[in-house]
């Protein structure tokens, strides 16, 4: 079990341009300033073009080109770690890998004997629930079970920090909601930090121990909403529903359109704790 005297996060005064166009650059990010304790699980909800994917990308190291600081226990991020997990929307799990070998590509960095290896990645199968299906590859799966096995791959070289970027976006409501109660008991296990990017206020509340709000054009954080509510939590909860609702009035305005400057990366470069 990770100890909880690691994995804060401080971000100051944090801006972030992408490019020039029409001579001016583009604004994502104006002035996050944020701290996340260690264990805690922090929600990151806004619209699209809120900047809170651009958020992550720089908390995982993906991106050094911004102004302002971010640190890890109280140390500058320089580039991606093993100390800073990451789950994408989309698995990324090798069609040609049963579940086992899929977690395995995520310890070639690590001086272990098979046998620990071994060991690791069964703790790890058993931790999502998936010990059936070790053997199975990719295309056997669902959905929410390539996702688990993704989680598992994430968290097997105990980061500090475990990163989600709309990890359940792609999947139907039923196989989503179900996956919520699923980190929500991987967490509560593990105690690292979490911090989830999401478009979904009732996924960012039921998870959160502090949901933030972001707005866009550029992106800013407009508040931090705290859910004073202990773990696991149920759904049908109706004081989840009242700051879910009170959260919601925060969107009831028209967001105005612009331009994405697309980012391009030689990910070569970059280490995973996947």
């Amino acid at each position: 079990m990770t100890s909880l005297n690691v994995g804060s996060v401080k971000v100051n005064h944090l801006n972030k341009s992408y490019g020039q166009y029409q001579e001016h650059a583009l604004t994502v990010l104006d002035d996050i300033s944020l701290e996340i304790k260690a264990g805690e699980f922090v929600s990151i909800v806004g619209s699209s073009g809120c900047g809170k994917s651009t958020l992550l990308r720089l908390l995982v190291g993906l991106d050094d080109q911004f102004e302002g600081k971010i640190l890890v226990d109280g140390q500058p991020i320089q580039g991606t770690s093993l100390e800073r997990g990451i789950v994408f929307q989309d698995h990324r799990l090798f069609p040609w890998l049963n579940v086992q070998d899929n977690i395995r590509v995520a310890l070639l960095n690590r001086k272990l004997t098979v046998a620990e290896q071994n060991q690791l990645i069964d703790e790890h199968i058993e931790l999502v629930g998936l010990t059936k299906f070790k053997d199975a590859y990719p295309a056997q799966l669902s959905g929410g079970m390539s996702q688990r096995v993704a989680i598992a791959r994430s968290l097997i070289n105990r980061p500090k920090i475990l990163l989600l970027d709309e990890p359940f976006g792609a999947l139907d409501a039923l196989t989503r909601a179900n996956l919520q109660k699923e980190l929500q008991r991987i967490w509560q296990t593990e105690r690292i930090t979490m911090i989830i990017v999401t478009h979904d206020v009732e996924e960012a509340v039921f998870l959160g121990d502090r949901v933030v709000v972001m707005q866009p054009n550029p992106g800013r954080i407009k508040r931090i909403v705290p859910v004073h509510l202990p773990h696991p939590r149920v759904r049908e909860d109706v004081r989840l529903a009242a700051i879910r609702n009170d959260i919601l009035t925060d969107f009831s305005h028209a967001v105005e359109d612009h331009l994405i400057i697309p980012v391009v990366n030689d990910f070569n470069q970059f280490q995973f704790a996947w």
